[in-house]
């Protein structure tokens, strides 16, 4: 018991904000899961002919910023009081507030993206920015004077960093869609400090108290959480200044991609300690939540590997390891642990909320709330979209509506899952079971 009385011995717990904050976050991102799949199905085999295609950018930006960024949004509005000290002022309005402009902004620019209508993303742009320059401003006042210290908090603040990068590369690309004004090397920038700095930083800083707290395994190393995330910020920042300015320093020309092997591998560190810490739980029983972490840690590590395999041994599929790689960061690392957390999180919230609000009936053992068996259907279900998407790439014309159909399913179960478990606080929460 000890790894995990430590970690809840650092939450403030009675500063959680209500528990409609997080979820109206929580209950969105599968929604927009779900816009993505019938985008890829709509458009079928031809939306996999690159990376550049209208319908694949469309279901990209779904992802990230409807699926992953909707998550993350709301999972930091419940963790900056609870795991930081550091309450979120307003929180329902605010919250109420960074729902309806990510909401709105996202289906804009995806509608521009998909339809290439410039007007559409013109109209995206300044609802994105002020999404995010709101977010930044409510996460970073509340890091500022955050009471709790340590690798999350630092995981948090890094993160924060390398979204309002990702933001202002994808600014200067939106403002520049269509005009061929932004290089290849922008976009690349946008891609990397918007999947391996702000998703991949919050989800290590996160994972360091998740996963021992709630899979009962020891703790990370106290070496890995002090220096992997600030290593991964540096190594990206390196990696981008050599990017930028390769023309104007007089640097070797295997400088940028030895840099760029830098992040890579420390997320490939990370991810096999997280499979090594999982062989060491001292709870066996089966979960479904180790087994979306295996899954994120299993993509991260193939991910990786590839990513070596076509920098070492450049081939004619270089498009194609471009599209494995997207599938593998977004839908096998980022959907997957995204998943491991949600089915932890909603249950611990609803206990939670009920035992302190006074539910009229007998408290609900947290497994009761959302059944393992329904978790673990749709774990095989996002499994087997994630397998078929990866197959789409080579074979467009068999795989391509088998993936985007099963990962749709797959989306539809977690939205289903997460909105019984919501139906089921507010009904012990008035009448009781």
């Amino acid at each position: 018991m000890q790894t995990s009385t430590t970690s809840r011995n650092t939450l403030s717990l009675d500063q959680a904000p209500p528990i409609q904050v997080p979820l109206r976050f929580f209950l969105s991102a599968p929604l927009f899961g779900m816009l993505a799949a019938l985008t890829l199905l709509w458009t079928g085999p031809a939306a996999w002919s690159t990376r550049w295609s209208s319908a694949m950018l469309a279901a990209t930006h779904l992802m990230t910023l409807g699926f992953l960024t909707m998550v993350m949004m709301g999972a930091l509005m419940q963790m900056l009081p609870v795991l930081a000290g550091a309450p979120v002022p307003r929180a329902r309005q605010v919250s109420g507030v960074l729902h309806l402009l990510l909401t709105t902004g996202t289906v804009l620019l995806t509608g521009g993206l998909l339809f290439t209508r410039s007007d559409l993303i013109r109209l995206a742009l300044p609802l994105l920015i002020a999404t995010f320059g709101l977010f930044l401003y409510v996460m970073s006042r509340c890091l500022w004077r955050a009471r709790s210290q340590g690798p999350t908090v630092n995981g948090m603040r890094l993160a924060a960093a390398a979204l309002a990068i990702a933001v202002i590369l994808g600014s200067l690309l939106g403002a520049t869609w269509g005009r061929n004004i932004a290089g290849l090397y922008l976009t690349d920038l946008h891609v990397a400090w918007g999947l391996l700095g702000w998703v991949g930083l919050l989800v290590v800083g996160v994972a360091y108290q998740v996963i021992p707290m709630f899979q009962m395994t020891p703790e990370f190393p106290r070496r890995l959480t002090r220096w992997l995330a600030p290593a991964l910020f540096t190594a990206l920042a390196l990696w981008s200044l050599t990017t930028l300015f390769t023309s104007r320093l007089t640097l070797p020309s295997f400088t940028s991609p030895l840099l760029a092997t830098l992040p890579v591998l420390g997320y490939a560190l990370f991810a096999g300690v997280i499979l090594r810490l999982q062989q060491r739980r001292r709870r066996r029983l089966p979960d479904v939540t180790v087994l979306f972490w295996r899954i994120a840690s299993v993509s991260l590590i193939t991910a990786a590997g590839l990513w070596f395999m076509d920098a070492l041994w450049p081939i004619a599929y270089t498009g194609h390891i471009a599209l494995l790689l997207g599938i593998l960061m977004i839908v096998g690392f980022g959907v997957s642990a995204i998943n491991g957390m949600l089915y932890k999180i909603v249950p611990f919230l609803v206990w939670l909320h009920l035992q302190s609000g006074g539910g009229r009936g007998r408290l609900t053992n947290m497994k009761e709330i959302i059944p393992d068996e329904r978790a673990r259907r749709q774990c095989w279900l996002h499994c087997a979209g994630l397998c078929l998407l990866m197959a789409a790439v080579w074979r467009p014309s068999w795989f391509a509506y088998a993936g985007a159909l099963a990962f749709g399913l797959s989306c539809l179960l977690l939205w289903l899952n997460l909105l019984a478990a919501n139906r089921m606080y507010r009904r012990l929460i008035t009448t009781g079971p």
